[in-house]
């Protein structure tokens, strides 16, 4: 059974399950689900609590499957607390966790709770995760990504009571805040949680965010590919400081740009070749947010221009790995910039009359 976050409350008002697997990874998101059932569950007399960490794979599943049977003489319930960092219990933990599943039926004293990773495709396929997903209740926690990051701050100021002014100032205060936590989730509410101490409950002015809000934001090459092929030439630029701050080696950046115009050329040929785009987009292993990034992009992207960010990306590999190039600058950030500058460009042009073009030697996007 699958539980929106969300949903929660309303969930806990119809009555606790025995057994609870939350996966994803927000670890904010996850810790607050989690504490919320610990706590209803303290208030239905879960008074006992046993956490086992798997660690490596000489983990001993013995203890995990003895434990339901184990109240102390001072419980009358229990939760028993399976935390999986790797998210790979191993084939002794398949077994185990196949039986915690089905003995979690119809058992009153015990609530089980596993904790997960985010999943690959093939973990979410397993027999193990099947059977915690057939009987008892799953809950995936998703990112919360750029785009609605201003909402969810906005929320959270509510719930402390707390919020931005209406119309454009508090737009320009929420995506503020946004810039300075994004990727960051835990520091996010901390930052969130700050506010509460500074200032009075009711409206928070720009000033009082802008001052009060430290630059924690996080950033990985994946978002920054996202942001790449969706046209945000800003906040790509504020991507790449960030990583050239936080000391991202420049051929991890360069293989994401690389890959994705790589990937680009590859579906281009096969819609050239009479592939139907979605059949274009499976063979090339092209899904997620990156699969509805392509088919916005694709149709307008012209040969001739895929042609000149395929030769642009082959001049910066050089770069990175100390190479001079004509009429490209000598230190690597600033290539990438100008990089990915150019492919933001073609992304977002709707015809071959904004062609990207590399700006004069020396500048940097």
């Amino acid at each position: 059974m699958n539980l929106a976050p969300a949903q929660l409350s309303e969930h806990l008002k119809r009555g606790l399950k025995s057994l609870y697997t939350l996966h994803g990874d927000e670890p904010l998101l996850v810790q607050e689900f989690a504490d919320a059932l610990r706590t209803a569950a303290r208030a239905q007399g879960y008074t006992e609590r046993t956490v086992y960490t798997v660690a490596g794979a000489h983990f001993d599943w013995s203890e995990v499957l003895a434990s339901g049977g184990s109240l102390s003489l001072f419980a009358d319930k229990q939760i028993v607390e399976v935390r999986i960092p790797s998210g790979k219990p191993g084939k002794d933990g398949s077994v185990a966790l196949q039986q915690l599943a089905e003995r979690a039926q119809g058992d009153d004293t015990t609530l089980t709770l596993v904790i997960l990773p985010r999943l690959d495709s093939a973990t979410g396929k397993s027999a193990w995760f099947a059977a915690l997903d057939s009987f008892g209740v799953t809950v995936k926690f998703d990112p919360i990504d750029r785009r609605t990051l201003p909402q969810w701050i906005a929320q959270r100021l509510q719930q402390q009571g707390q919020r931005v002014a209406a119309g454009d100032e508090g737009q320009r205060t929420l995506q503020f805040f946004a810039d300075r936590v994004e990727g960051n989730l835990l520091a996010a509410h901390q930052e969130i949680q700050k506010l509460a101490l500074l200032h009075p409950a009711g409206e928070l002015s720009f000033d009082q965010v802008e001052s009060a809000v430290l630059n924690v934001a996080r950033y990985d090459v994946f978002k920054l590919s996202e942001a790449v092929l969706g046209a945000q030439p800003v906040r790509v630029a504020r991507m790449l400081d960030g990583l050239q701050a936080e000391g991202t080696a420049e051929v991890l950046v360069h293989w994401a740009l690389a890959e994705d115009i790589r990937s680009m050329k590859r579906v281009k040929d096969a819609l050239n070749a009479g592939r139907p785009m979605p059949m274009a987009l499976r063979e090339n292993r092209v899904w997620g947010a990156k699969e509805k990034l392509f088919e916005r992009v694709l149709p307008h992207l012209e040969d001739a221009v895929l042609a000149q960010l395929l030769l642009a990306a082959h001049q910066v590999d050089g770069i990175v790995k100390g190479l001079k190039q004509p009429d490209w600058p000598a230190d690597s950030w600033q290539a990438l910039h100008r990089l990915a500058g150019m492919v933001c460009t073609a992304c977002a042009a709707p015809s071959a009359a904004r062609r990207p073009r590399p700006p004069a030697a020396g500048a940097r996007g």
